[in-house]
């Protein structure tokens, strides 16, 4: 695959006649991963992760916008808060509500680099043809273009089992080619299962060939000389939990540990919880209630290995970069996307206000900046466009609602802003939520169909939860007298950001 070449050569020349080439940015996302991993304090054992963490600065309070991959990802790359890019769903296109919009990959295009991206960057359904070709200098490479292992070939659907192959076959043969008509094959026939650990090599699946493209083009780099914008975006730990059986060796299942609280929060709304739909869709998760502790602890081991998966195509990366010797003016980013429910107050996957749900992996290394570096300050998401800007010298574009975090990267005690923020829909309402350095607020507005609030609407319900006496957020403590002083502080934060951000329409 050296279509490229030609283009990055005419770019570098060009970028030499001009002066000193800008540092490189390798942007790697990771699907709905959470925080807990060794460079977290967790258990499971991330040593590329770690590594990255050792050169830059890992912000250990970092929240998506919204705890769902479509509404996420427009945010971050386009700078903007969901209500501004007005995508609160899986079914709106950035550019349906934003035409104009520049997002955060086509800035740097325009900027005089080679934009080039792989993998689950956008979510697929958020923008045209699930790749938004304004945004990147050759044509985006979906998950069927890529080379897979010769052996075993692109997964058939997500999966490399003989079985779920075979019924594949089977169903393209009788004419249910459609993602959606292979999709109601397969469960129809209770073979949509939510693991698979089979014993394949690393390019059997989706994730392996995408750091195999990425490699490809890292070398293109290297020999052209060429700034780049590298975006590589991995889709596990999303469902299903897929990974080859090497990763699910590494876990010990009889060690694994359930989550401690499993019930919804005293005091808190029904309608802030959901009943997880994404994992009931999957063969052999129950339509209702609870899941039984082996296959709680089935779940977690499949999440946990593809962690590691992931984590082993992150350390291919990073030694391609050094063994180019690209590491010198190479910005790296590792960001995921949001959270995910492993059980806690009884939910899996994400779509909440929780915890669970918004808090994400952030980590920052570039040249020149310390490493080893921690942060407890709230930040979000939504802060990776101005802060690429700021690292790379690029003019911060206006009307971001992101803040620069380079400041925390040279100061881990740097004041950059005093909360975050995060939403989720629930149908006629919008629940949002005010997350500082110890306490998340959450305010739920009656706003009709999926409107942003604007403070005038009726408050449904409020939530209040202190990390550092209730970290599992066992109960809701808006009407604790003890915590009125907090909840007025938070409440009238919270109203002048919905102010703030009405006035900016």
């Amino acid at each position: 695959m050296n279509r490229i070449t030609p283009l990055l050569v005419a770019l570098a020349c060009a970028v030499s006649a001009v002066g000193a080439k800008p540092p490189n940015v390798l942007f790697i996302a990771v699907d709905d991963l959470k925080p807990d991993f060794t460079a977290y304090g967790g258990e499971v054992p991330t040593p590329a992760i770690d590594r990255l963490a050792e050169h830059g600065t890992l912000f250990t309070n970092a929240h998506c916008q919204q705890a769902v991959c479509g509404p996420s990802r427009a945010s971050l790359l386009t700078g903007l808060s969901p209500d501004h890019t007005q995508v609160w769903d899986l079914k709106t296109r950035i550019r349906d509500k934003r035409p104009d919009v520049v997002t955060l990959p086509q800035y740097f295009k325009e900027n005089g680099y080679t934009a080039i991206g792989v993998g689950k960057i956008f979510d697929q359904r958020s923008v045209d043809k699930g790749e938004d070709s304004v945004s990147w200098s050759i044509p985006y490479v979906q998950p069927k273009e890529l080379d897979y292992h010769p052996q075993y070939g692109k997964p058939a659907a997500y999966y490399q089992s003989p079985r779920i192959r075979k019924l594949v076959d089977e169903a393209e043969a009788a004419g249910h080619t459609s993602w959606r008509a292979v999709n109601l094959y397969l469960v129809e026939r209770n073979a949509w299962p939510s693991v698979e650990s089979e014993d394949v090599p690393d390019d059997a699946y989706v994730d392996g060939a995408t750091t195999s493209y990425a490699l490809n083009r890292l070398d293109d780099f290297a020999k052209s000389g060429e700034p780049f914008f590298l975006a590589v975006g991995f889709k596990k730990p999303h469902l299903p939990f897929v990974a080859p059986r090497k990763y699910w060796d590494m876990i010990d299942r009889d060690k694994i540990e359930l989550a401690p609280f499993q019930q919804h929060a005293e005091g808190s709304p029904e309608y802030a919880y959901t009943n997880w739909g994404e994992l009931r869709s999957y063969s052999g998760i129950p339509k209702n209630g609870p899941l039984e502790a082996e296959q709680q602890r089935e779940l977690i081991h499949g999440y946990y290995a593809c962690a590691l998966y992931i984590d082993a195509q992150i350390g291919k990366l990073l030694d391609k970069v050094k063994a180019l010797g690209l590491d010198g003016d190479t910005i790296v980013v590792l960001w995921g996307d949001h959270g995910w429910h492993l059980g806690d107050h009884g939910q899996w996957c994400k779509h909440t206000n929780y915890e669970q749900a918004t808090r994400v992996p952030l980590i920052i290394a570039a040249p020149d900046f310390p490493g080893g570096n921690r942060t407890t300050e709230p930040v979000g998401l939504i802060d990776i466009y101005p802060t690429l800007c700021q690292l790379t010298g690029l003019p911060t574009p206006t009307g971001l609602d992101g803040v620069s975090l380079v400041p925390l990267m040279k100061d881990a005690a740097a004041d950059v802003r005093d909360y975050v923020m995060s939403q989720y829909p629930r149908g006629d309402k919008m629940g949002y939520a005010l997350r500082n350095d110890r306490y998340r607020l959450v305010s739920w507005f009656d706003t009709g169909d999926m409107r942003p609030a604007d403070g005038s609407e009726a408050i449904l319900q409020v939530e209040l939860y202190d990390y550092e006496q209730d970290p599992l957020e066992t109960r809701n403590l808006a009407d604790d007298p003890s915590y009125r002083d907090v909840s007025r502080q938070l409440s009238a934060q919270m109203m002048a950001y919905l102010k703030d951000q009405n006035a900016q329409d």
